[in-house]
């Protein structure tokens, strides 16, 4: 019995240690952090063959040619399809690819990918400095007023758009 639980975890461990195929969308530098100011480390290529190894926020830990580095989410389709592929589809199914076979009828949504995930909110905490840094950026409207005119920029009025019909789209607002 010991050592079928060892063949079990083994195998679950081996398993989740491989990396999903992807393929390049675009030409784009690949990073040594997931930060578009790091290091580059190399280059993707559209069209390339990559290993998708890991997920963080907007960013996919890829491995190809030998290196391995950080590129956007949007910048690689995953699957072993061409360039040609499922489109959105594709990118969608990428947060999915990492950890758990591909399902084509599940919906998943990637609009919000920027920015922070839900592991940055649940850790998330109030800094009392930070806020204070925030408010010293702010001017008051004479300074921003003069900074425009420095600027060249002139004050133009616009219509305001239409409050929308919430009748009109069945949605209560």
């Amino acid at each position: 019995m010991k050592r079928l639980c060892g063949i079990l975890t083994l195998s679950l461990a081996s398993g989740l240690a491989l990396a999903a195929p992807g393929v390049a969308l675009k030409d784009e530098n690949v990073l040594s952090k997931p930060s578009a100011t790091s290091a580059a480390v190399g280059k993707m290529t559209k069209g390339m063959a990559v290993d998708i190894v890991a997920k963080q926020g907007g960013w996919l830990q890829v491995k190809a040619g030998g290196k391995q580095g950080w590129v956007r989410l949007l910048s690689v389709r995953a699957g072993a399809g061409g360039a040609g592929g499922n489109g959105l589809a594709g990118v969608a199914g990428v947060a999915g690819a990492v950890t758990q076979k591909s399902d084509p009828s599940r919906v998943v949504a990637v609009a919000g990918v920027r920015g922070l995930n839900e592991e940055d909110l649940k850790g998330a905490k109030f800094n009392a400095q930070e806020l204070a840094k925030l408010e010293g950026y702010a001017v008051t409207a004479s300074q921003a007023k003069a900074f425009a005119d420095k600027s060249g920029l002139k004050a133009v009025k616009i219509k305001a758009l239409p409050k929308p019909d919430a009748e009109a789209d069945g949605e209560t607002l």
